[in-house]
């Protein structure tokens, strides 16, 4: 096997076109702009021609020419093979920090309760959960696994669906008590809805107007709404009894059994075409903790599956 040459150079290429800029690949890599931009020219006499077109402007982002656009991605995926392979040296133990990428709403409602178990199981093994609406870049961030809400397709990570999910209205019970009306389609649109903002930039994601649409409900009350981008905070705010929120149902499960939330409209039932996937790089599910982590959470979630047994629903409604 030939050892490629000129790491250096190529590193300092390929975080000034990530970043568009000499200074701040300059700061990624600690050295300053002048080596970066040293080493960058260096490579270009190496190969005989320009990496990226050249302005009189320095506070201008570096645009990439041609060729260099099309050796850029498979310039990046050698330096991902090489992270991976490092990862996979440095952490081939059974023990260490497992990093985890996940919701925030996710963490508290449905992993939390259950981590403890993972953590009696593998003593050894430190969970670090990194709880974020954002999108983790697990070279740069140093991710180990993450949960995600999805259609399962993220670009450089393997996913593995672990739950499906339904989406109903719920309420306080102290609501439904002094108004039985609203168990029922046009009930729910008589009081204030509480909307979840968490991941409305999805196309797919199911919001209210998308909810009582699928089921023939075309107005909805012009009563003030409430909106929240926390899952979690949108739950809470119906178990205050601030409104009617649309729930997902393995994020509202416990809420449910604990009586703390009633489902309304149960006659009816809309599936989410959104999933919780397990996700990890290509590769990092031989290392043993995310071995141990990946078997367990696939253990819980079937568990789960098994235990809510969505077919009892008596009318269920495929996704949009």
């Amino acid at each position: 096997m030939k050892t490629p040459v000129h790491l250096n150079a190529l590193r300092a290429f390929e975080a000034s076109a990530r970043h568009q800029s000499f200074s701040l690949a300059a700061e990624e890599l600690n050295v300053t702009p002048a080596a970066v931009g040293q080493l960058v020219r260096s490579l270009e006499e190496v190969i005989g021609f320009p990496l990226f077109h050249r302005s009189n402007n320095r506070r201008a982002a570096l645009v990439l020419t041609e060729p260099a656009l099309r050796a850029l991605p498979d310039i990046r995926m050698g330096f991902q093979s090489l992270n991976l392979g490092m990862t996979l040296l440095r952490e081939g133990a059974t023990n260490g920090i497992l990093n985890v990428t996940v919701s925030p709403a996710f963490a508290a409602k449905w992993l939390l309760p259950r981590i403890e178990d993972f953590q009696h199981k593998w003593p050894d093994i430190d969970v670090r959960l990194e709880t974020s609406l954002k999108l983790m870049d697990f070279t740069a961030q140093g991710m180990d696994v993450g949960i995600r809400y999805g259609l399962g397709q993220w670009e450089g990570l393997k996913a593995e669906c672990l739950m499906s999910e339904e989406v109903f209205p719920v309420c306080a019970p102290s609501l439904i008590s002094v108004n039985p009306a609203i168990n029922c389609l046009t009930g729910v649109t008589e009081q204030t809805l509480i909307h979840d903002l968490s991941m409305e930039q999805h196309k797919d994601f199911i919001t209210w107007d998308r909810w009582l649409r699928r089921f023939n409900v075309q107005s909805i009350a012009r009563k003030p709404a409430l909106r929240i981008n926390n899952s979690a905070a949108v739950l809470q705010a119906a178990i205050d009894g601030h409104g009617i929120a649309l729930a997902r149902s393995i994020m509202v499960d416990d809420d449910i059994k604990s009586g703390r939330l009633i489902r309304l409209c149960p006659d009816v039932s809309l599936t989410s075409p959104l999933s919780y996937y397990l996700v990890y790089r290509p590769g990092c599910d031989s290392l043993p903790k995310i071995a141990n982590f990946r078997a367990w959470i696939i253990e819980q979630a079937q568990a789960f599956n098994h235990a809510i047994n969505p077919g009892n629903l008596s009318s269920k409604i495929e996704p949009l």
